[in-house]
């Protein structure tokens, strides 16, 4: 199959799947903002219209098309050509991956279009993700397609650390009073090991502490059993184990302390010191606010 054939199939999926998914709707936007829409040619949109129009899915109506029926399996084809959530997936990492290597900074601005090619996902599943991410704050439309990373100040620092702090007293209070049988006091300890593992080769290896990070707030979340606790670890890793926006002066000596608290909180918890966990828990999300304060205040400096 030649590559051009490859790509107008891929496309014709792509669009069934967007009829499904609600991102397409009756009528069909016009062929230039498809084209914009799937980072494809004027002629592969035409092809692409003209073989639903085939299948009986879409019928021109003036210079619209229009949805006559949902589109079905068979409508589209086989080829090699990741579903969107796949997509969405793949999408996610790489844009984390952008902030964490500072490809995206504080008032970067960027297209969709851009990113897609990138990431090499459908631009529909870039506009998604970035219209669920921008409920965060972080992020704000400058046009049609194209965006603006923000700074956020320290007021935005403290409401989110207000928030964090009650959600994990709260998990942590939950993890507590877990069953004795219960499989994360093994993953308590087992976290605890690696902890200790990173500290022994933490002058070449800390920057692989922002996945142990990771880890941990998640297992205390976890023990809320609570999706919407679950969901807050996500702008919690985009802010914090992404380092969007900090200063990486003494980022080693940052993650050192950070280690030396996980420790004493899995510690006490293994242990079953409720007041003690608690306790560490506390100075832990304080010394981790007061440092990105004055990473915040740095920036404005």
């Amino acid at each position: 199959m030649s590559r051009t054939q490859n790509l107008r199939h891929n496309v014709v999926n792509q669009m069934i799947e967007g009829i499904h998914g609600g991102h397409l709707r009756s009528p069909l936007p016009s062929q230039a903002a498809l084209a914009e829409m799937y980072n494809i040619s004027r002629t592969t949109v035409r092809h692409t219209l003209a073989h639903l129009d085939q299948r009986g899915v879409l019928e021109k109506v003036g210079d619209d098309y229009v949805i006559v029926r949902p589109p079905q399996a068979e409508d589209g084809f086989e080829c090699v050509n990741p579903s969107l959530e796949d997509q969405d997936k793949q999408f996610k990492k790489s844009f984390y991956q952008m902030i964490n290597q500072k490809q995206l900074r504080a008032g970067d601005s960027f297209s969709e279009l851009q990113l897609s090619r990138i990431a090499n996902v459908s631009p529909l599943v870039v506009r998604e993700f970035l219209l669920h991410f921008s409920r965060y704050n972080l992020i704000e439309t400058v046009k049609r397609g194209q965006w603006r990373m923000k700074k956020f100040d320290q007021n935005y620092a403290e409401q989110l650390f207000e928030l964090r702090q009650m959600l994990e007293t709260h998990a942590l209070s939950r993890f507590i009073n877990l069953p004795a049988d219960d499989e994360r006091w093994l993953q308590a300890r087992e976290l605890l090991s690696r902890h200790r593992q990173l500290r022994e080769s933490i002058s070449d290896s800390y920057r692989l502490f922002s996945q142990l990070d990771r880890d941990f707030h998640g297992l205390i979340l976890s023990a809320a059993n609570n999706p919407f606790f679950n969901q807050s670890l996500e702008i919690i890793s985009v802010i914090f184990h992404f380092h969007y926006q900090w200063d990486e002066t003494d980022l080693k000596q940052r993650n050192i302390i950070a280690i030396e608290e996980h420790m004493i909180i899995l510690s006490a918890l293994i242990c079953r010191n409720d007041q003690e966990a608690i306790n560490a828990l506390h100075r832990h999300l304080d010394t981790a606010k007061q440092s990105m304060i004055r990473s915040i205040n740095q920036d404005v400096a």
